[in-house]
């Protein structure tokens, strides 16, 4: 009797990879990809705005930075309105806000139609990305936690590079004759996109009961952050007049209170107690000064390229693609390397960014493209700084508990905003003050100094390192 022959196995559906979790996130970080890249894509069609809408000077500042200021003021709320009304919910109408303001953007008839837009693009842009880190906190753990994060940092590093390139891309093929206008209407079919598919793939996530938002909290942390943040975007281009400064001591003074008040309220909207979480408040620290010193690199080594060396925007973006490339592969795949050095990424990458800075400096100094250097010291600064900070995002928050997601989203996504906004505001202004004497010695300067900060953030480094291998 012959027996028969057995089926080919087939995998049951329980024993499967569940990989709906992974489409989540990709849809989570198309959606913080697409808020990012319009922080920077716009530089690159200000002379078309200007033309078109007939724009002052003042006006394309605002332009600029109306979007980072109605960013920045509400990173902290929008953390804890997705913990109490739900994390999807939030993250989708942040989508829906953001992508009807890009039309609007793209649609406007004047120059403070166009602000009032960008800066209600921002505020839904706040209200959607600090959902993605918690979302993150809540749906992954382990090993695939570090990953998902790794892939968050990894999406943070290509936007900003990538801003100028697409603007440049967009405003030279004048679609349609439409000029400038695509760079914002491009928002809008993966806007939809986005929010259809958060609809389907992000978990609801129910508020939590008891819990109220904290009105004395949110009175004094959103002036706090405007009054701090509107200067640092204006300051370089107005001369430093007596209010940026009189503005700084108020925000700071109103955040000294923000800390009073929220030890004392019983539902704060951040409780500052998750920086007791061992590598949050290291974390932290060295992120706030890496991101610095990134967003000065940015800005001064684009600015030096454009205003110095009478590149375009766009061959300035692609001059520096190299680099950001790099640093988002390093980003993503940095936990393939030995679990034994992982702790130590984030020390040693710094060093590595520091030579880099340095040497991207010196290839500018005597007013060339930089050549051979200059592009060994950016594949050198993406591999070092990718490194860096993929595992520095993965450390710090790797022992936050659930509960503390909100507290940590809120404080993260706060300090990469500041802390590019302090770096492009700095490093900006040395660097436009050395440039009417000699643009070389301004960009080494700076870039000098970008790279002694991160020698200083070496230090934050290994006190997270240390809290990392502790038992």
């Amino acid at each position: 009797m012959t027996l028969p022959t057995s089926a080919p196995a087939v995998p049951d559906r329980a024993t499967r990879p569940d990989r709906r979790p992974w489409f989540m996130l990709a849809v989570l970080l198309l959606g913080q990809f697409m808020a990012l890249l319009d922080v920077t894509v716009v530089n690159v069609a200000l002379a078309d705005i200007r033309t078109d809408l007939q724009a002052s000077g003042a006006a394309l500042q605002l332009v600029v930075s109306g979007y980072t200021v109605g960013y920045a003021m509400l990173l902290i709320t929008g953390a804890r309105l997705g913990e109490l009304y739900g994390r999807r919910r939030l993250f989708v109408t942040g989508v829906v806000a953001f992508t009807v303001c890009s039309l609007l953007c793209g649609l406007a008839p004047g120059s403070g139609f166009l602000i009032v837009a960008r800066i209600a693009q921002g505020a839904g842009a706040a209200l959607m990305m600090p959902q993605v880190i918690s979302v993150i906190q809540a749906q992954f753990t382990g090993p695939a936690r570090a990953k998902a994060l790794s892939a968050y940092a990894a999406v943070i590093s290509v936007a900003f590079v990538a801003g100028q390139v697409l603007g440049g891309v967009l405003v030279g093929a004048d679609l349609f004759g439409t000029g400038w206008r695509p760079v914002f209407l491009v928002n809008v079919p993966i806007g939809v996109v986005v929010a259809v598919l958060a609809l389907r793939l992000v978990p609801g996530g129910a508020a939590r009961a008891g819990r109220r938002l904290d009105l004395a909290g949110l009175a004094i942390a959103v002036p706090a952050v405007v009054l701090v943040v509107l200067p640092l975007v204006l300051g370089h281009e107005t001369g430093w007049p007596a209010w940026t400064f009189a503005s700084l001591a108020a925000g700071v003074v109103l955040a000294v209170l923000f800390v009073v008040v929220e030890r004392r309220v019983r539902d704060p909207l951040v409780n500052l107690g998750v920086l007791r979480v061992r590598g949050v408040a290291p974390g932290l620290a060295a992120l706030a000064i890496g991101v610095a010193s990134y967003g000065g690199f940015l800005f001064c080594v684009g600015l030096h390229l454009q205003a110095g060396l009478g590149k375009t925007a766009m061959a300035a973006g692609l001059a520096m693609a190299p680099g950001g490339v790099v640093f988002g592969v390093c980003g993503f795949f940095w936990h393939k390397l030995p679990q034994r050095v992982h702790a130590w990424l984030t020390p040693g990458g710094y060093v590595g960014s520091a030579v880099a800075y340095t040497l991207l400096g010196l290839s500018l100094e005597n007013g060339g493209d930089g050549g051979a250097l200059f592009v060994v010291a950016l594949l050198l600064f993406g591999l070092s700084m990718g490194l860096a900070y993929g595992s520095l995002v993965a450390h710090a928050l790797t022992h936050v508990p659930l509960a503390s997601a909100a507290d940590a989203s809120g404080l993260l996504t706060t300090t990469l905003q500041l802390g590019q906004v302090v770096g492009v505001a700095t490093f900006g202004s040395v660097y436009l003050t050395l440039a009417a004497g000699s643009p070389g010695h301004a960009i080494t300067t700076t870039m000098t100094w970008a790279a002694v900060l991160l020698l200083a953030g070496v230090a934050f480094a290994v006190v997270l390192a240390r809290s990392t291998v502790k038992r």
